[in-house]
């Protein structure tokens, strides 16, 4: 088997990698490259090959990195079925499409600018039509149960811990008289997260392909990070400030109002109005509630004898687009959730256009920012700051809180690996991928003297390995 990797090498975004065994090709993710705008454009409307030529495809989770240029695929060409969890199926549906409005939306945006800069008009990498045709292609598949996928190949998901629906990936291969095992990590959970049940071990591996996001990293102490935030929360609060929160609508958004849930009715944080304007963030949340199956014990105990965890009183969900504008006209305190977690696209851009301007304000990030967004530049201390074609400077307090993290730090990952259940021959090549490439790199270096048994490799992007 020949692996192509053709995304999320050495960084940690557009997620892609074509496996190529028996004769067939099957594409491993198919996510969003999220960056500097032009290049991100040019990296996610041209594939590396011809998207007709892919037999069947296989997802692990679906954050947009991982999921968010299937619909292109599609429209090029690519014709089979796209398996993952029930979960994933349900969520990947309403975020294709979310990040196909939000593309047309921010066009619109943009054209407008362009056209008073007389500039031709820009157009979308793709439309909610293209998305709702990608969305009939995905076959769900329930976790533990191996499913043949092509010829000599079965797949069967295994719960990562990363996300609602999130898997590890596991392959089951006959090829050329031989029998092997190889597994990919997806993105690896934490574990004892607030919502979601531990990531499972995987027995009898062979051949290992593995995320490294915070591979040379650890997180902050849990405890101690999500005090941190709250105490930076209630001193915004006191001082008349807003909370503009950037969270992933799937996963990070949950957990964010579990939290402020928790905290208020702990009367830590004064009940001022909690706004989730994202309508991802809303339908994601609905999906939430359909698949307490992927619930640990403590947030199912809570949902079915306390109340709904993702609900209360001061909590109000923002669908429409107008009523998203009137938070720009708030007087007084507030917390406003909204998508993208990596402040690329939606309806951050203009929360943060109002208010990252007033030093009485707050901008929290509660998840990883990936090299060259805007997310990621904002933590960095630049300004000002270009935020939806024009120059702001960044005047309110900036803060992370890395305990509300879904993937696992350098710790935890290298006890994943330690933990994984190797076959008879043993654990013999590895990959890492998914990391900036000082991550995946030292990542790699402390793979080799866990495993010196092993091969590993941190390929870049466009090689092509054989195991």
């Amino acid at each position: 088997m020949k692996i192509q990797f053709h995304g999320a090498c050495r960084t940690t975004t557009g997620s892609m990698y074509l496996l190529l065994v028996n004769g067939q090709r099957i594409l491993l993710e198919c996510g969003l490259f999220q960056g500097r705008r032009a290049d991100a454009y040019d990296r996610n409307a041209n594939f590396p090959f011809d998207p007709a030529s892919i037999d069947v495809a296989i997802l692990s989770h679906a954050h947009i990195d991982h999921c968010g240029n299937f619909p292109n695929l599609v429209k090029k060409g690519f014709r089979g079925s796209i398996y993952c969890t029930f979960a994933t199926h349900n969520l990947a549906g309403v975020m294709l499409k979310d990040s196909a409005k939000i593309q047309e939306g921010d066009i619109d945006f943009l054209n407008r600018i362009r056209a008073r800069e007389g500039l031709p008009p820009a157009a979308p990498l793709y439309t909610q039509e293209d998305a709702e045709r990608a969305a009939r292609q995905f076959v769900a598949v329930g976790y533990d149960r191996p499913v043949p996928v092509a010829d000599g190949v079965k797949v069967t998901f295994v719960d990562a811990g990363h996300m609602l629906g999130s898997a590890q990936v596991v392959l089951d291969v006959k090829e050329s008289g031989r029998q092997f095992r190889y597994l990919f990590s997806g993105d690896v959970g934490r574990g004892e997260d607030p919502i979601l049940r531990d990531p499972v071990r995987v027995e009898n591996v062979d051949f290992l392909q593995i995320e490294s996001t915070y591979g040379c990293r650890e997180h902050e102490e849990r405890q101690r990070s999500g005090d941190a935030a709250m105490e930076k929360i209630e001193a915004t609060i006191r001082r008349g400030g807003k909370v503009i929160i950037p969270a992933f609508a799937v996963g990070r958004t949950q957990q964010v109002v579990y939290k402020l849930h928790q905290e208020i009715r702990a009367r830590h944080l004064p009940p001022v109005p909690v706004y989730v304007d994202s309508p991802l963030a809303v339908n994601a949340t609905e999906i939430h509630r359909l698949h307490p199956e992927c619930f640990n014990d403590e947030i199912y105990k809570f949902l079915t004898k306390v109340a709904n965890p993702f609900d209360m009183e001061n909590l109000t969900y923002v669908r429409r687009a107008t009523d998203s504008m009137k938070l720009a006209d708030l007087r007084g305190p507030a917390i406003i959730i909204s998508a993208s977690g990596m402040a690329e696209a939606g309806r951050i851009l203009h929360h943060l256009r109002n208010h990252i301007g007033d030093p009485r304000n707050l901008v929290l990030f509660v998840g990883y920012c990936a090299e060259n967004t805007l997310g990621a530049q904002i933590l960095a201390g630049k300004s000002p700051v270009r935020i939806l074609g024009e120059s702001f400077e960044v005047r309110a307090q900036i803060a992370r809180a890395d305990s509300l993290s879904g993937h696992a730090d350098q710790h935890e990952l290298r006890e994943y690996v330690q933990n994984l259940g190797e076959s008879s021959a043993g654990l013999r090549q590895i990959f890492v991928v998914h990391g900036e490439e000082d991550q995946a790199l030292c990542f790699g270096e402390a793979l080799r003297k866990m495993k010196p048994q092993a091969t590993v490799t941190v390929p870049t992007r466009g090689q092509e390995c054989e195991v």
